[in-house]
């Protein structure tokens, strides 16, 4: 009864708490706040600077451009904690700019995670989301979130298929009837991909490049499946043997190269959640096909790589970077319709 009531005076929130971007969603308001998961501290210690604001957008335009003074980290990795303090600020600060003009009752939080996420990672997760603010705390797999975005229709006897990449990992699965029927959960996505374009350019050029400039050759020319038109874009780094700045030309085709090793791995993931269907279920997704969500899926021509591996039809859903943060928003909204499928703190004890 006293949840009840307290709900009744805050609003809940719903949070993607992606390894690239945090998507923050308030009950009643819908999404309200996406930022990258990042914060500025001093190095040496875990002070973030600007007084704690140093965090999201303000933190991303330090990045790579930071004095020796400065660290530009992200407190989380594969789509977990990956430093306990630093997470806790984030999502404080986060949090409280969230519900800027909410009331101060701590308010329920529902957060979306991994598949892949251990015991110690989520008891770790709920800790700090709590000591963010939150008065309780509950999680349910990101697959499921990003499928209920996406909407699809996991509710009715028949199979529905979402695969989610994001920045530090890769959810697929295989629904029916409300609930994860096969599953499949890697730590490679859109993280894996930018150092795989790092590791090429390094290797092929002798030319040092950031993760940011691997991201943007991602998104300007990379595809995985050859394009009618092939592209090319310029980048600048350093050179590993000179050490001085210099710039190349780089391809489509090269890009698409680069992304073969992280790509394969999406699809041996999805062929082992396929693996795990009775027959029944494999013969509904032969209609029904694969929904791809998540950033990495905008990826030009991934529909048409992995609809070719699988042989399954592929397509994007219509919002693949907010199909997470609308699903977790969903059961937050409708959270005594979707509590069965949320897990609390006091559950996993």
């Amino acid at each position: 009864m006293l949840h009840r009531f307290l709900g009744l005076l805050g609003s809940g929130l719903a949070i993607d708490l992606g390894t690239a971007n945090t998507l923050i969603s308030v009950g009643g308001e819908g999404l309200v706040l996406n930022e990258p998961s990042i914060v500025a501290v001093e190095e040496g210690t875990n002070r973030i600077l600007s007084g704690g604001c140093a965090v999201g957008h303000l933190a991303k335009q330090m990045q790579g451009r930071t004095p020796q003074s400065i660290s530009v980290v992200r407190p989380l990795s594969a789509g977990v904690i990956a430093d306990f303090e630093l997470c806790e600020a984030m999502l404080r600060y986060f949090m409280r700019k969230a519900r800027r003009h909410g009331f101060r009752v701590k308010p329920r939080v529902v957060v979306a995670v991994p598949g892949c996420i251990t015991p110690v990672e989520k008891r770790a997760l709920y800790n700090s989301t709590e000591r963010a603010g939150a008065r309780e705390v509950f999680v349910m797999p990101e697959a499921k979130a990003a499928a209920i975005g996406a909407g699809l229709p996991i509710a009715e006897p028949v199979a529905s298929m979402i695969c989610d990449i994001g920045g530090g990992t890769t959810e697929v699965a295989v629904l029916s009837l409300g609930d994860i029927v096969a599953s499949q959960s890697v730590r490679v996505a859109g993280d894996a991909m930018d150092q795989a374009v790092v590791d090429y350019v390094r290797r092929h050029y002798s030319l040092r490049i950031g993760t940011t400039a691997a991201e943007r050759l991602r998104i300007d020319v990379g595809s995985a499946y050859p394009l009618e038109e092939e592209l090319v874009e310029e980048v600048r780094g350093v050179d590993a043997i000179s050490g001085l700045p210099r710039k190349a030309a780089i391809t489509s085709e090269e890009i698409r190269e680069a992304l073969g090793t992280p790509l394969l791995e999406i699809v041996e993931a999805i062929k082992a959640a396929l693996d795990q269907c009775s027959t029944d279920l494999a013969s509904d997704l032969v209609d029904n096909g694969l929904v791809l969500a998540g950033g990495g899926s905008l990826l030009r021509g991934l529909d048409r790589f992995l609809g070719e591996q699988t042989g399954l039809p592929t397509r994007v859903s219509a919002e693949p970077l907010t199909a997470v943060a609308r699903g977790t928003y969903i059961c937050l909204e409708h959270f005594d319709r979707w509590r069965s499928a949320l897990q609390s703190s006091d559950e996993d004890v």
